[in-house]
């Protein structure tokens, strides 16, 4: 164990930048990009403090830039050098990494940075500090051009790097035991006269808390990246039957799903703890790499949120996770954040976005009114009715109140035969128009709830088979939809914004008004 002004935390080697480059990238394809250092004001002792850095790391300055070869693909990679004075970043550093930015965007090559950093340089001042900001707004302009933006935190990495261009990745991940936080645990200890309390600053921590998207080495990521890359790039790919019953799959999906069967035996069929939810879907899919939380400090574990290919199709996906939805345990606040955080990465990177709704209800509890649940349902409704890109929702099983309709509003919606959509559960309604639950079945029924009303009402435009249901063939089934969703990917993929725009508006605008 190492303690860090009164922390105590897993010590882990800090990995050079240079070691960083090697493992991360393919052998030999690194060529960097770093010119000499701009010339900054600086006392003599500075100036000297430079040249024992200098000598001492094997590096010009706190921060190498250049570009290689990811399994192949061309990337852009900035690496914090914390042997070069803490990784400090002055006017030089900052220089070096807006120009290696800025060159990325003109390339419109994806950015992969990685800093380690004690943050801001002390010996350069308030104007060092300012430095952040055009980081900030490099990366910005970077990402706001369409281009990826992936970051590895490396131990460790503090103040004001992690404070700007190291929180603003699209996807970020870090070294184990790595230390990252905000205020360095020293100062506090000046400042207040007590140590930091332990275990906060930590990479672990920062991912139970959902403020990064996992803890890795760098072998690990290596992989993550070029999944998440060949996803990013938002390019089709044709993909081979893997089996005959691949294409036996899609003939079935395209099938009509409706049976006739009483809305209330769906219901329960839709409830059944062996029905497929949305993991068993993403075992069927390729290039996966799992996202976790806002990237604000929440985390909810009743939703699911991953990059993915749909039969080589590239989405960002979201939905509810039925196997985290117990009791009064549903989605909340966090949830509905993080469906934004899902929405606005789609998006920023021009990529379509799948959406599988599978819940019991959001939250009915004090914590959740009070950290905004309806308004973060207004915000996703709203986030999602005016998204550039294109948009699948699927009904998956159940489809309760707010929760559901916060990710409902799509260019196209799929339905499974026994999933429904309904303002309340159907004994929720029947408590409140019979004051009892004995009238669920009726109500379900007059309501129209299940997936076979839902598409004569233009809500659903397609149904999935259960051959008979789900829980029955999971695996079948599971192959089934994502073939489905495919196909609808596909046939998005001929639109552009304005009209997706224009198609939605019109399709929600006309809903339930007569022919």
């Amino acid at each position: 164990m190492a303690t860090a002004g009164g922390q105590q935390r897993t010590y882990r080697a800090r990995i050079s930048a240079r070691e960083l480059i090697t493992q991360l990238l393919d052998p030999e394809s690194f060529v960097g990009w770093d010119r000499p250092p701009v010339e900054v004001a600086a006392s003599p002792q500075y100036r000297a403090e430079l040249r024992r850095a200098a000598a001492a790391a094997g590096t010009d300055e706190a921060v190498l830039t250049g570009e290689g070869q990811l399994r192949g693909r061309r990337v852009v990679v900035i690496a914090c050098e914390f042997g070069f004075l803490a990784g400090s970043i002055g006017v030089a550093a900052a220089e070096r990494i807006v120009a290696a930015v800025e060159r990325a965007t003109a390339l419109r090559l994806p950015l992969i940075a990685s800093p380690t950093s004690g943050g801001t340089r002390m010996q350069e001042g308030t104007v060092a500090f300012m430095q952040m900001v055009k980081i900030a707004g490099a990366v910005a302009a970077h990402k706001s051009a369409g281009n990826p933006y992936l970051v590895y935190l490396r131990e460790p990495t503090m103040g004001g790097v992690f404070a700007s261009w190291g929180s603003l990745g699209h996807m970020t991940f870090a070294q184990p035991g790595a230390m990252i936080g905000f205020l360095g645990p020293r100062v506090y200890e000046a400042l207040y006269g007590k140590p930091f309390p332990p275990g906060v600053q930590t990479a672990e921590n920062l991912y139970r808390k959902g403020v990064i998207d996992g803890v890795v080495p760098i072998s690990v990521f290596r992989r993550i990246a070029h999944r998440a890359l060949s996803v990013l790039s938002g390019m089709p790919e044709f993909v081979v039957p893997d089996s005959p019953w691949d294409e036996a799959d899609s003939t079935i999906a395209n099938a009509d799903g409706a049976v006739d069967v009483p809305a209330w035996e769906s219901v329960l069929i839709s409830r059944h703890p062996n029905r497929p939810g949305i993991r068993e879907l993403l075992r069927h899919v390729t290039q996966r790499v799992p996202l976790s939380g806002t990237g604000q400090g929440e985390s909810d574990r009743t939703v699911v949120h991953a990059l993915a290919r749909f039969r080589g199709q590239p989405c960002v996906v979201f939905g509810h996770d039925r196997s985290g939805q117990q009791g009064e345990h549903t989605m909340g606040p966090a949830a509905l954040r993080e469906a934004r955080r899902a929405m606005a990465l789609a998006q920023e990177l021009r990529l379509p976005l799948v959406l599988v709704i599978d819940t019991v209800g959001a939250a009915l509890t004090k914590e959740a009114e009070e950290r905004g649940l309806a308004p973060e349902i207004a915000r996703c409704i709203a986030d999602l009715v005016t998204l550039d890109t294109p948009t699948v929702s699927v009904l998956l099983g159940q489809g309760t109140g707010g929760g559901a309709l916060a990710l409902l509003p799509a260019d196209r919606v799929l339905a499974a035969t026994h999933a429904w959509l309904a303002p309340l559960p159907p004994e929720g309604a029947s408590a409140i128009v019979y004051r009892d639950t004995e009238h669920a079945p009726e109500l379900a029924a007059s309501q129209r709830v299940r997936a076979a009303d839902l598409h004569t009402d233009g809500i659903v435009d397609r149904i999935v088979p259960e051959l008979p249901n789900a829980a029955t063939e999971p695996i079948d089934f599971a192959r089934r939809m994502v073939a489905a969703i495919a196909d609808e990917l596909a046939y998005l993929h001929a639109f552009t914004p304005q009209e997706l725009h224009t198609l939605r508006r019109s399709r929600y605008r006309r809903l339930g008004l007569p022919s």
